[in-house]
């Protein structure tokens, strides 16, 4: 039998005078109403714009429409069905077949689809806050969970002690002297580390800090910077209802990608041993506020292009299964 899908909302007329001119067809083109309330905590939201609206098949109706419209687009959809059925196509049957029950993966679809962006932001309050926790836990002499912390993220991260924050100590950070801060001990000063720039990076990379210095934070500034400002927007994005709209792919490559990439490209380049290079590009070396500005324009950008862009196939997820949930689940 033909199922026919209407959407509507209580105290509407319109609704109402569908539901019964569907039930005036019911001798022409029998079929089965499933109706689903868009104003429920489960539809709320999936379904913009005028009720009613009726689907059967591949064919929708938005209102305003009339009862010739219903029947018309009742007996289009009946016609496919039966030339599909009497054909024997294969992938009509599995669908319908498919369509007629609830699986575990459409019920983990759904929760996922309801539920991903709490565990997004969950994950990402994991993610940036555990690297804080390690410094803390070698303040506190816990030294064994805080290494633990520290060998996790580093396959992530070059956690490089002179391009991280630091806590505890004399200063918030310690560059290298080829960065020309003044004000700050530099790390080679801080350290104690004097050594010819490739040993320097591995020792860096190991060098956790001391009682003096302070202790690293086990992502760098940059990291911590994308990370956190993607948190950031994922919280902006869930107390705003999902209202933002995807940031256009333009202006996140030209003030989100391309900040980062000139300061870490250049630096990068500026580093290598090439014939030459210095004459093109100086050897620099970048600071904690460019690291850190270029990492929440990437990490905040990102989030309003990537996060909008999630949501509308979230939402189209649940629309899917919120309609196959209630075909399945009324009255035969």
């Amino acid at each position: 039998m033909l199922t026919v899908t209407m959407y509507l909302r209580r105290d509407c007329p319109q609704c109402e005078q569908a539901k019964a001119d569907l039930n005036a067809l019911q001798d022409i083109v029998p079929h089965r109403l499933v109706e689903i309330d868009v104003s429920t905590d489960e539809a709320q939201g999936l379904f913009p714009g005028t009720v009613p609206l009726v689907e059967v098949g591949p064919y929708r109706l938005a209102a305003p429409f009339t009862r010739q419209e219903l029947e018309v687009t009742l007996r289009a959809a009946a016609d496919r069905q039966h030339t599909l059925e009497s054909l024997g196509d294969a992938h009509y049957a599995r669908a319908r077949a498919q369509g007629q029950t609830i699986s575990w993966g459409d019920r983990i679809s759904y929760f996922l689809a309801r539920h991903y962006l709490l565990l997004f932001n969950l994950f990402l309050a994991l993610y940036v806050g555990l690297p804080f926790l390690a410094p803390m836990l070698k303040k506190a002499g816990a030294g064994w969970p805080a290494e633990v912390i520290y060998r996790l993220y580093r396959p992530l991260c070059h956690q490089l002690a002179f391009r991280s924050w630091f806590l505890f100590g004399e200063q918030a950070y310690y560059p290298l002297a080829d960065a020309h801060i003044d004000g700050v001990k530099t790390f080679e000063e801080a350290s104690g580390i004097l050594a010819p720039r490739a040993m320097l990076y591995l020792q860096a990379r190991l060098f956790e800090g001391n009682e003096q210095m302070g202790y690293k934070v086990a992502l760098c500034q940059r990291d911590v910077s994308i990370w956190g400002t993607l948190f950031l927007f994922g919280l902006i994005f869930a107390i705003s209802g999902r209202r933002f709209k995807p940031l256009p792919l333009a202006l996140w490559l030209l003030l989100g990608v391309l900040p980062a990439a000139l300061d870490g490209g250049t630096q990068l380049i500026s580093q290598m041993s090439l014939p030459g290079l210095a004459n093109i590009l100086p050897l620099r070396e970048s600071t904690p506020f460019l690291r850190t500005l270029t990492g929440a324009l990437f990490g905040f950008l990102t989030g309003w292009f990537g996060f909008p862009l999630i949501e509308e196939a979230m939402v189209e997820t649940r629309r899917l299964l919120v309609r196959k949930f209630a075909v399945v689940n009324s009255p035969r």
